[in-house]
């Protein structure tokens, strides 16, 4: 974490919760159904890019639900996936600028009941790290360029991080 300057410092850019149902269409609605009753969200459809007839999949086809948090809600869903994890989290779940890890069942989270129309879903969160003067990259006025020590959040600065503001500390495992 950074000492002095508060443009060293880094926060939550965005999180992702995805399922995905792979060639099994029917089941986006209990997908989305659950996206929508954990976040709050309407959530929108994963689409393939590419034809994988060896998971019958073909170009097109809706083959997940995902949703994008971003300030708060982002920090509060992240608080509460890491405690529907038993708040463990493996250190080769982070990498640079991000924090990958999977829920194995919707019902791990506080709070959330199973449901019958739903089914037994797991689920992907995937956190995205930034600093703080990124956004001059981004604008459509006046661009300008960003240093690469700026850009990147190193595994050590998120581990710190989460260790930090959530409480959980990564395991070497």
């Amino acid at each position: 974490m950074a000492g002095s300057n508060p443009m060293q410092n880094i926060f939550i850019d965005k999180v992702v919760l995805n399922i995905g149902i792979g060639a099994n269409e029917d089941m986006y609605t209990n997908a989305s159904l659950l996206l929508e009753k954990l976040t709050g969200h309407t959530p929108v459809k994963s689409v393939s890019k590419k034809r994988l007839p060896e998971f019958k999949i073909r170009r097109g086809q809706v083959i997940g639900a995902m949703v994008t948090l971003r300030n708060k809600e982002a920090r509060e869903m992240l608080k509460r996936a890491l405690d529907a994890n038993d708040s463990i989290l493996k250190y080769s779940a982070i990498s640079n600028n991000s924090l990958s890890f999977g829920v194995k069942e919707y019902i791990y989270f506080p709070g959330v009941k199973y449901d019958p129309k739903i089914g037994m879903l797991g689920l992907n969160v995937n956190a995205s790290f930034s600093r703080k003067g990124r956004r001059v990259e981004k604008r459509r006025r006046k661009e300008a360029k960003m240093g690469i020590k700026h850009k990147k959040v190193s595994n050590e600065e998120i581990s710190v991080y989460i260790e930090k503001e959530f409480g959980v500390k990564p395991t070497k495992e």
